[in-house]
């Protein structure tokens, strides 16, 4: 459990989940993190694979959160500052044999509770089209993301699909839209 000594922890939903803000050191959150961009890069051209590796991970603009269940990884998210109160969620990813318990659910509603938090106004995302994004995809909607073109320093290409969430108030209205 490296990485996660002296971390803020925020107690998850569920009883026994915590999600911790993680400096990306540790063995376990290493493992995962090489098996999300072995799994990007599996079903996507590398040129259009975005996956960023633990290094990239741990840039200053970048804040990574893992949630635990005991002394168990369960899965991680990250935060990308992309200035002018916009972010971006990166690496989200739910360990294979944890699926289907609300991993990731509990990482992305983290993950916009901080964007707003800071203050962000919009909160963007890139994930793939081949079906095993489906999931994802699924996912994002019910948050709220909805389908937007290319931002920052993406290109459109049919491999890659861009979301976004307008951050307003936290009573459930926001509809992604700008405004």
């Amino acid at each position: 459990m490296a990485g996660r000594e002296g971390a803020d922890r925020v107690e998850a939903e569920a009883r026994d989940f915590t999600i911790v803000r993680d400096d990306a050191t540790g063995p376990e959150i290493t493992a995962l993190i090489a098996l999300h961009v072995t799994a990007a890069h599996a079903g996507t051209p590398s040129q259009y694979a975005y996956a960023l590796g633990i290094e990239a991970l741990r840039a200053p603009d970048i804040t990574i959160f893992t949630l635990w269940e005991g002394q168990a990884l369960l899965g991680c998210a990250a935060l990308k500052d992309l200035g002018g109160g916009e972010g971006e969620v990166k690496s989200m990813r739910t360990d294979p044999a944890h699926l289907r318990r609300g991993v990731a659910a509990r990482l992305l509603g983290h993950l916009i509770d901080q964007a707003r938090g800071r203050g962000w106004h919009r909160l963007n995302l890139e994930t793939g089209t081949v079906p095993s994004f489906g999931p994802a995809y699924a996912l994002y909607r019910r948050f709220g993301f909805i389908d937007c073109g290319p931002y920052a320093d993406y290109v459109e290409s049919p491999h890659n699909r861009f979301m976004t969430l307008a951050l307003g108030a936290q009573n459930g209205s926001d509809t992604g839209q700008a405004g």
